[in-house]
C-alpha cells in the first residue's frame, strides 16, 4: 500500500541564510523602537518629576478674594477677583491679580500673574534686607528698614506676606498712607526692587567699597 501522506525531503525546508535580510532588519527596528519607546517614557517621567520640584519650590499665599461686578449692556457680570503672592523664600517674590467666574480660576491666572512680575531681592547673611527703602503705589506709601537678628518679620496685612514669601525674616515695615491691600502689597514691592547692595552702589558710583563704609 501507497502512503498517502506526501514526505517532505529535507532540503525542500529554507534554512537561516535563506531568510531575507530585511525582515531580520524590521525585527531590530521593532526591538530598537521598544527601546526608543522605554527611554521616552523614562525621559517623560523625569521631565515630570523636574517639573514638579519646580513648582514645589514656589509658595502661593491669598491675600484677598473679592466679589466684583461689571456693568454690561444686558445687566450686572459677577466674578471674582484675587490678589496672590508667590515667592520661592530665597529672594523671588512677585504679586498678581486674577479674575473669573469662579474663585479656582481668579486664583490660578493670579498664581500666573505673579510669576510674570517676579522681583529679585537682595538678602543679607542674616536674612534682612541692605538699606532702608520707601515703595510708594497710588496713595499706599510704604516704609521697609532692616533690623538685627532676632528681631522677625515686624509688619501686617499684605506687607507681611510679601516679606516673608521673599525670604525676609528680620525687618521692620510701617504703612503710611493706604490701608487697601493690593497699593500695599505693590508698594512694598517697589521698595524691594529699588533696593541695592552696598557693592552696587560703589560700582554705579566708581568708587571702593571702603569708600560707603567710611
Amino acid at each position: 500500500m501507497t502512503d498517502s501522506n506526501p514526505q517532505t525531503n529535507p532540503n525542500d525546508v529554507p534554512s537561516a541564510a535563506d531568510v531575507p535580510a530585511a525582515a531580520e532588519g524590521q525585527q531590530q527596528e521593532q526591538r530598537r523602537g521598544g527601546g526608543r519607546d522605554r527611554g521616552d517614557r523614562r525621559g517623560g517621567r523625569r521631565g515630570d518629576r523636574r517639573n514638579q520640584e519646580r513648582d514645589s519650590e514656589w509658595q502661593e499665599r491669598v491675600v484677598q478674594i473679592r466679589r466684583v461686578s461689571k456693568t454690561v449692556k444686558g445687566g450686572k457680570k459677577m466674578s471674582f477677583r484675587a490678589i496672590v503672592v508667590v515667592g520661592n523664600e530665597r529672594g523671588q517674590v512677585g504679586v498678581g491679580v486674577g479674575k473669573a467666574g469662579d474663585v479656582i480660576g481668579a486664583v490660578r491666572k493670579g498664581v500666573a500673574d505673579g510669576k510674570k512680575h517676579l522681583v529679585k531681592v537682595p538678602l543679607t547673611r542674616h536674612n534682612s534686607i541692605p538699606t532702608l527703602s520707601n515703595g510708594r503705589d497710588g496713595a499706599a506709601s510704604v516704609l521697609i528698614r532692616p533690623a538685627a537678628p532676632g528681631t522677625g518679620v515686624i509688619a501686617g496685612g499684605s506687607i507681611r506676606t510679601v516679606l516673608e514669601l521673599a525670604g525676609i525674616k528680620n525687618v521692620l515695615a510701617k504703612r503710611l498712607g493706604s490701608k487697601t491691600p493690593l497699593n500695599n502689597a505693590r508698594a512694598a514691592m517697589v521698595a524691594l526692587e529699588s533696593l541695592r547692595t552696598h557693592k552696587e552702589t560703589a560700582k554705579e558710583r566708581g568708587i571702593s567699597l571702603e569708600q560707603i563704609y567710611s
